[in-house]
């Protein structure tokens, strides 16, 4: 099995700074919108080095949305930033009716989402962010899993025509996708080769899922996982091919398996081709403050019950 190596751990928001800055420099019509989080958000680089193409709201995200809405007209290419929560569930209201509804170009970044919040509690760690947005008609929506990947994402989707809900995080986690990677937006990345069972993950979940999967080696069983940066449009056909190798799935996922990836995998394979599943996410429930390792301990969100979770699949089978 192939293995991946963590080349040291960052977290997921710098590379939407490396990534913001980087545009900055390459797309005069690239303009970045922040809701009085510039440091938490990695956004102080485009800050500094492009001040005309930056603007301070303050605490007011539902202006900021409509501010990036009104400057898509002018033919300007806005990222808002903000906690995934403020991201998401304060401003709800006008994301659907200013930028879903009339298809407008912006590109809504996320910080601080799920568990890995941390100390900041459940107020904070919102865990139904990629339900609200992937249900949002034309939306993109996207979780990225390290450093190198959040970079490549935050370049590609200012190609992209049409609202797109980037998510990432505040830890630093492992940094393992190739640095000159080439993201391809819908486009699932497949990262280990089995026959027992396929482990699909998003954002932070990946690594912990190739965790997994050395030590379901270590006991004779081959585990195909499946990065699923793109929540929507979702790779169907990736996961599909998948499953239809090893006849059961897990998904992983730091958000509630109501409205998640888990759920999506699901529709599809009922539509295309049903076989077991299992579901690593929150089970309907909120947060709570603790350190990041802490809470995916006790939400079962690591390496431990994703093996957990493939050998009760594969005994389903």
């Amino acid at each position: 099995m192939k293995k991946y190596i963590d080349t040291g751990k960052k977290d997921t928001r710098s590379g939407f700074g490396a990534g913001l800055e980087e545009l900055g420099k390459k797309n005069e019509n690239v303009v970045a919108l922040c809701a009085d989080l510039t440091g938490s958000l990695k956004m102080d680089a485009f800050k500094n080095n492009h001040p005309e193409r930056f603007f301070q709201v303050g605490i007011a995200e539902a202006n900021m949305i409509g501010m990036a809405a009104g400057m898509t007209i002018g033919g300007k290419i806005p990222f808002t930033g903000t906690f995934a929560n403020f991201s998401t569930g304060r401003v709800y209201d006008q994301i659907r009716q200013s930028v879903a509804y009339s298809g407008k170009n912006v590109k809504i970044c996320a910080s601080h989402a799920g568990l890995t919040l941390g100390e900041d509690g459940a107020t904070h760690q919102i865990l139904e962010d990629l339900g609200l947005m992937k249900m949002l008609p034309g939306m993109t929506v996207i979780n990225t899993c390290d450093y190198n990947q959040t970079k490549a994402a935050t370049l590609a989707i200012a190609e992209h025509d049409g609202p797109v809900y980037l998510r990432f995080g505040r830890p630093k986690v492992a940094n393992f996708t190739p640095e000159d990677q080439n993201f391809e937006i819908g486009k699932a990345v497949q990262l280990t080769e089995g026959n027992d069972v396929t482990i699909v993950a998003t954002g932070h979940l990946v690594w912990e899922a190739l965790q997994a999967a050395e030590t379901l080696a270590e006991e004779g069983i081959t585990a195909e996982v499946i990065n699923i940066h793109t929540i929507k449009p979702l790779d169907a056909d990736a996961i599909i091919a998948s499953v239809k190798k090893t006849g059961c799935v897990v998904t992983a996922e730091e958000h509630n398996y109501l409205g998640g990836l888990g759920e999506s995998v699901a529709r599809v394979l009922s539509t295309e081709y049903p076989n077991p599943q299992e579901f690593i996410a929150t089970k309907d429930t909120f947060g709570e403050s603790g350190t990041p390792e802490q809470l995916m301990e006790k939400y079962g969100l690591n390496a431990k019950s994703i093996v957990a979770a493939s050998k009760k699949v594969i005994q389903r089978k």
